[in-house]
């Protein structure tokens, strides 16, 4: 892949209020930092319709923002036919949701679906649970996880870049 080729990187969970912002306001920052912003197109989405149009939830921009990741652009939406053509990699947050996400998957498209957390060095073959229902340690430990395997999605960009 050429370095003035854009690597398409969507983030998706149940709602896009929760996990997948939370990976898409810390993987912006990650390429940001890296110098990296305008080779990779950025976003989140949710396999179900209950928070389209919404913020973040309010717990998820907290913490995120103790951590120096702002989430207030982000807008709730929901996986599109359109972005298995517009994306290279969909990464699920749970198996759940990767299990919708192959069953609503063009045929050929197949290979760009995969779990978030195979990036993880510290996560590998786990999920990102769902914190919605808990309290705000369940956002902390998600953010973790989700510093975690940014770091080795973005080495990945960079391979890909190379």
């Amino acid at each position: 892949m050429s370095k003035t080729t854009r690597i398409g990187v969507l983030m998706v969970c149940m709602g896009n209020i929760c996990r997948s912002p939370t990976a898409e306001g810390v993987f912006r920052q990650r390429l940001r930092e890296a110098g990296l912003e305008d080779a990779v197109r950025l976003d989140s989405a949710g396999t179900h319709s209950y928070h389209i149009g919404k913020s973040p939830d309010s717990r998820a921009s907290q913490v995120a923002a103790r951590r120096g990741y702002d989430l207030s652009d982000l807008v709730g939406r929901q996986v599109s036919p359109t972005d298995f053509d517009e994306f290279d990699l969909i990464l699920a947050m749970d198996h759940d949701n990767l299990a919708n996400l192959k069953r609503i998957c063009p045929r050929g498209q197949e290979h760009k679906l995969r779990l978030f957390l195979s990036f993880s060095s510290r996560y590998t073959g786990q999920e990102v649970p769902d914190p919605y229902y808990g309290g705000a340690q369940g956002f902390d430990h998600v953010l973790d996880m989700v510093e975690d395997a940014a770091e080795g999605l973005l080495d990945e960009i960079r391979r890909r870049q190379a």
